[in-house]
């Protein structure tokens, strides 16, 4: 017996969607104006903390606009001391592989998976992020043979707590040409996600999309620290001072390029209760401000923030409230934004 899969049809290329959907010169500019002094932020030349902020998922293209040009208020209020990279995921991993898999895959959360369709509504959705409010962003690197996709839109690329192991997702996160961030795995073990770093931050040669490739290795391949679940299912945080020393010195045991740690503040850090961010947050930034070398380390937070507190069933239609993981909502979001720009030293 061959495979038991039906194959629908032939998806365009990225290249054909690129070409169909395109983006202008002034967003190329802008695209690479903010890459740049990212880059700086990682490689310590520039002290501005960033913060890749914004809903769980994206699942519905009004909300997160209406979120975005929030956003783009207070990012502007702090621009001197913080760099806002928004957390635009239209893939979400499930734990057992069923439920809502994201805008990729369900363009409308209450219809039915439509992978064309998703393509071009995230395409979209992206696009408009860009064009309305200047801000370039970031995804989950989900499928790695995807991300040609939005390539010319995105900042930054996170690699999933459960996809780190994986052997794809280390190589080509070798050849993205953005910083990537590593989480560690859902069990916790740092070597794991160190592992991940330093194939990301090496040369690679392999298959993709039908091409025998190669990557000059990316520099820029971090550390994100999420927190863990012990084999009882207990979460754990790993984000206070003694985890982020033990990493300090696990770069350095290992000699990588531009150490760097982003810590996520909600998922096992917060337990999921997401009001803890706003604590998580400040307690990170007290770390910072004890030790040099954690200040050097650190070089920013992931926030799960949407329009409202909390989540919902996708039936229940609360405009700008989360359909996964709960968020922060927005008055409380602004206000921990304007309170970490008063910790930036």
């Amino acid at each position: 017996m061959d495979m038991q899969m039906e194959f629908i049809r032939k998806l365009p290329t990225p290249q054909e969607i690129k070409n169909q959907y395109p983006v202008t010169l002034a967003m190329k500019e802008l695209k690479q104006e903010r890459d740049e002094e990212i880059r700086d932020i990682f490689a310590g030349k520039e002290n501005k903390l960033i913060l890749i902020i914004g809903p769980c998922s994206a699942d519905n293209e009004d909300a997160v606009l209406e979120y975005m040009h929030r956003l783009r208020k207070v990012q502007d209020k702090v621009a001197d001391k913080i760099f806002i990279i928004p957390r635009v995921y239209t893939n979400k991993p499930r734990t057992i592989g069923k439920g809502y898999k994201g805008m990729l895959h369900q363009p409308d959360p209450l219809g039915e998976e439509d992978m064309l369709a998703g393509i071009i509504a995230i395409r979209h959705m992206h696009t408009r992020v860009v064009k309305e409010t200047g801000f370039t962003c970031a995804e989950e690197m989900l499928y790695p043979q995807n991300h040609r996709y939005l390539s010319d839109l995105l900042s930054y690329v996170a690699v999933g707590a459960r996809s780190v192991e994986n052997q794809e997702h280390r190589i080509v996160a070798s050849g993205i040409g953005i910083p990537a961030g590593m989480k560690n795995p859902t069990g916790g073990d740092l070597t794991v996600m160190m592992n991940s770093i330093e194939a990301a931050q090496a040369k690679q040669k392999f298959i993709y999309r039908g091409w025998e490739v190669k990557t000059p290795g990316n520099d820029f391949a971090h550390a994100i620290l999420r927190g863990y679940v012990d084999e009882n299912g207990t979460a754990y945080p790993n984000y206070h001072y003694e985890t982020l020393e033990r990493v300090a010195h696990l770069y350095e045991e290992r000699n990588l390029e531009h150490p760097a740690v982003i810590v996520d503040t909600n998922h096992s850090n917060s337990g999921k209760r997401y009001a803890e961010q706003i604590r998580i947050a400040k307690d990170v930034m007290h770390s910072r401000q004890l030790n040099p070398k954690i200040k050097n380390l650190v070089k920013g937070l992931m926030i799960e923030s949407y329009l409202e507190d909390g989540n919902q069933k996708p039936e229940e239609g609360v405009f700008g409230k989360s359909i996964t993981d709960p968020c922060l909502g927005w008055e409380k979001t602004e206000q921990l934004i304007l309170d970490l720009a008063e910790l930036v030293d």
